[in-house]
């Protein structure tokens, strides 16, 4: 059993990763198990190099709020912008603080320049994107930014009657902004603005701006250039996105964690989408939202289920998205210990690899129909891997020890 294990181990690169899969997908998943360990993003950043320089990828997507993300894709393509401007500004839950995010914008943007300075050609520019809604744990964003913005694209380009309301409408139905960021609506639906007669109403506009921006497009791709009118559709998808998702924070009925996770995971998969028309990308977030299965938690009103974004993604674009699962061995600073030798990240942890990618369709063909048993993290924030479903991933990255930072 031990030697077919070691057979399916291979370092981490970006060779052993292709050689995983049929073909190089439009979309390659990379999750994580835990946020905010340094040394998995240094393993996603060496990466990602390896397939900018080896296999023509030129895009990367983290689990950060899309909007926000905006300014580091500037700063990479264009310079638009300081390093520490974009770090502070582009990335949000905090993780502008991590070196090795810092670290991806700093190379990105170098790779970017010639020698000569001239800059690459763009269809040779690395591109950094968002892939999360602008949305925290503790609530979600005003529409506004979203809304002002595809309503300003709109309206400087096409007559003013066409557009189905002025922007002092806009103005006038949002309201202010605290109204909607308020903290206490995620665990109290009484205090979400999501059902009001104002959000009722923008919902039906932003529906009809994004109908007008597709039944516009071909005027519109010969007015602007497509890079405008990509993120003329972001900002309506998220737009809409967000709209639905207050909707559900006012829904006070036991589905209401359930539905909010389906509404932020159908965001981040129409993000996807979107992406994988540009060109190869690389994904980086929790394996609970790239996984192809149903993803499940615990939360303070008991357990919720939805179908993660790359469930959503996995059944549109089939054998063009790929899926490597993240497992590690032990985050001694949080309490996780070696693991016990009979779950799956016990086993791994036996291998004399440190860090080693596992062909995971292998690995489950060598366990035969013994599953290891699951593993029971000591702490919320790191979720073992579920090793019933082994072979719905392409394969796993496994790290055995990671270290403070």
């Amino acid at each position: 059993m031990a030697t077919d294990i070691r057979d399916t181990a291979h370092a981490v690169e970006a060779a052993a990763v292709m050689g995983l899969l049929p073909a190089r997908p439009r979309l390659l998943a990379l999750g994580e198990p835990t946020h905010g360990e340094d040394a998995l993003l240094d393993l996603r950043n060496g990466l990602f190099r390896q397939l900018v320089e080896q296999e023509g990828y030129r895009t990367i997507a983290i689990e950060i709020d899309c909007l926000a993300a905006l300014a580091v894709d500037d700063y990479v393509t264009s310079g638009t912008g300081t390093l520490d401007e974009v770090v502070e500004h582009g990335f949000s839950h905090g993780w502008g603080a991590s070196a090795a995010n810092r670290d991806l914008v700093r190379w990105m943007r170098a790779h970017n320049v010639r020698v000569d300075n001239d800059g690459r050609p763009a269809s040779e520019r690395l591109r950094f994107a968002g892939l999360d809604g602008p949305l925290e744990i503790t609530g979600a964003a005003s529409p506004r930014q979203a809304l002002t913005a595809l309503h300003g694209y709109l309206a400087a380009r096409l007559d003013a009657d066409l557009l189905p309301c002025t922007a002092e409408t806009l103005d006038r139905l949002l309201g202010a902004d605290d109204r909607w960021t308020d903290p206490a609506a995620m665990t109290d639906p009484a205090r979400s603005v999501g059902r009001s007669a104002e959000a009722g109403e923008l919902r039906l506009l932003a529906d009809d701006l994004v109908a007008l921006l597709d039944e516009r497009t071909p005027q519109l791709l010969e007015e602007t250039s497509r890079e405008e009118w990509d993120r003329a559709r972001l900002y309506g998808r998220t737009a809409i996105g967000l709209l639905r998702y207050h909707h559900r924070m006012a829904d006070a009925s036991p589905a209401r964690m359930s539905r909010l996770c389906a509404v932020r995971d159908a965001m981040m998969a129409h993000n996807l989408l979107a992406l994988a028309e540009r060109g190869p990308a690389l994904v980086h977030a929790h394996n609970s939202h790239l996984q192809r299965a149903r993803s499940s938690m615990r939360m303070w009103q008991g357990p919720v289920e939805w179908w993660s974004a790359g469930a959503i993604v996995s059944a549109r674009l089939g054998g063009e998205y790929a899926f490597v699962a993240a497992a590690l061995g032990t985050i001694r600073h949080r309490g996780v210990d070696t693991p016990p030798p009979d779950t799956l990240e016990g086993l791994l942890y036996a291998l004399p690899e440190e860090r080693c990618v596992v062909d995971a369709r292998r690995l489950a063909a060598a366990l035969g129909d013994t599953r290891p048993a699951p593993r029971v993290s000591p702490w919320f924030g790191y979720a073992p891997l579920d090793p019933a479903r082994l072979a719905d991933s392409d394969g796993i990255v496994f790290v055995g020890d990671v270290p403070q930072d």
